[in-house]
C-alpha cells in the first residue's frame, strides 16, 4: 500500500500512515526485521507492527524510532521553527510569549 504526501491534506490519520510507511521503508532499507528493531529500541514487536499497519503508536515509542533512524536533528529543526502566515498570528505569538501554565 503506497501513501503519498499531499501538502494540502491535513488528515492526522493519513499523516500517521505516511510516517509509518517511511519508518517501515527505513527499517527494510537497513535490513532490519521487526524483531531486531524491537530489540534495538525496546519497543514491543506488536507495537511496531501496529504502527506499520495502522499508524498507531505512542509519542514515546515514535521518538525512539526517530532516534534509531537518525531523524532527531530534522525533527528538532521542524518543531523548533515558529510558523505563522499572517501579521495577526505573529502578534498573537508575541503576546503569548510570557504566558504561563495555560493562563
Amino acid at each position: 500500500m503506497e501513501y503519498s504526501i499531499d501538502i494540502f491534506d491535513k488528515n492526522p490519520e493519513r499523516l500517521a500512515l505516511i510516517l509509518a510507511q517511511n519508518c517501515r521503508r527505513r527499517r527494510l532499507d537497513q535490513g532490519m526485521s521487526r524483531r531486531s528493531l524491537a530489540e534495538t529500541t525496546g519497543i514491543p514487536e506488536p507495537t511496531i507492527e501496529r504502527f506499520e499497519t495502522k499508524g498507531k503508536i505512542s509519542l514515546e515509542s515514535f521518538l525512539k524510532l526517530v532516534v534509531e533512524f537518525g531523524w532527531f536533528d530534522e525533527m528538532s529543526a521542524i518543531m523548533g521553527k515558529s510558523k505563522f502566515s499572517t501579521g495577526e498570528q505573529l502578534e498573537t505569538i508575541n503576546k503569548n510569549r510570557s504566558r504561563q501554565k495555560g493562563r
